[in-house]
């Protein structure tokens, strides 16, 4: 990825997002021909000189300082996200050219598929920054059934939304905000690895069968996805509304597990429980030999 153009995009794009009202400022005649804030208007907020606001926004991010990073996030109203962003951008800016990406992790270790076999009430599952799903217990493979049709293996969350876009549909109630954050989490973490070629890799193909990932991609937004709810149309159990936590695993650095759960009594923990029925009938079945006839 060309780190100077994602700097410039972003810039421009949160620049372009803000009025002046929003931002305090007068906006003298009726007739602006910029979109959002001007470049000078952007550097008066943050208190930098507008030749260097300028170097900024044209990609040169190398050797601002903590404060006038803060001052710039603030001055263009950035959420934690992309202030997050920002600064992950303002790192790499500063770092060697050369310099490689780090590697994705592609497995995980056995005791951590212990710990998710250990979770037998609600559906656990471990992915990586590009969403590859590493690992999963009984109840989260049968809960995501639609994305594990694809064979490919790892299995890829973001590859289903955007390609698989009818199957999609029918699984994620939201489909449309889900398709908006994975596009969006995916530019978060290119922002913290631009260089990693397995992530690059993936954009690419995204990017060449998808014109709805296109643009997903080229709004530059950027989110966290730490909780919040999920509402799933299962094929087997129907509706399920669920709660979901992901959570970094600070011993598995680029991994994250995600646990979703139900209030105890609604219609989605029931439902749940007849999908963990379900599951074990079908776990059984590949063991089961058929009678010999003697």
């Amino acid at each position: 990825m060309d780190l100077r153009s994602e700097i410039r995009e972003f810039l421009s794009s949160r620049r372009a997002r803000i009025t002046p009202d929003q931002a305090g400022l007068p906006a003298y005649g009726g007739n602006r021909r910029v979109k959002g804030l001007r470049r000078e208007e952007v550097a008066m907020l943050a208190g930098v000189s507008v030749d260097y606001y300028v170097r900024m926004e044209r990609g040169s991010l190398a050797g601002a300082s903590e404060g006038v990073l803060d001052a710039l996030a603030s001055a263009l109203k950035l959420d934690e996200a992309e202030r997050d962003h920002l600064f992950a951008l303002a790192r790499e800016s500063g770092a060697r050219s050369s310099r490689r990406g780090r590697s994705t992790p592609t497995t995980v270790r056995p005791v951590l598929q212990q710990v998710l076999d250990a979770i037998t009430d609600a559906p656990a599952w471990i992915r990586n920054g590009r969403h590859d799903v590493l690992a999963m217990n009984q109840l989260a493979r049968a809960l995501y059934a639609p994305v594990l049709a694809d064979p490919r293996r790892p299995a890829n969350t973001t590859r289903f939304v955007y390609l698989h876009p009818e199957a999609a549909r029918e699984f994620f109630v939201d489909y449309d905000r889900i398709a908006n954050d994975a596009a969006a989490m995916l530019r978060l973490e290119a922002g913290r690895d631009p260089h990693n070629r397995s992530l690059i890799a993936l954009v690419g193909e995204l990017s060449t069968q998808s014109e709805l990932f296109r643009k997903r991609w080229a709004s530059q937004d950027v989110r966290f996805h730490r909780s919040g709810r999920k509402r799933l149309c299962h094929p087997v159990v129907g509706r399920l509304d669920l709660d979901f936590e992901a959570m970094e695993l600070p011993s598995e650095p680029g991994l994250h597990l995600n646990v979703y759960t139900a209030p105890a009594g609604s219609p989605a923990a029931d439902g749940l429980k007849l999908l963990a029925s379900w599951a074990a009938g079908q776990e059984r079945l590949p063991t089961e030999e058929p009678p010999v006839n003697r």
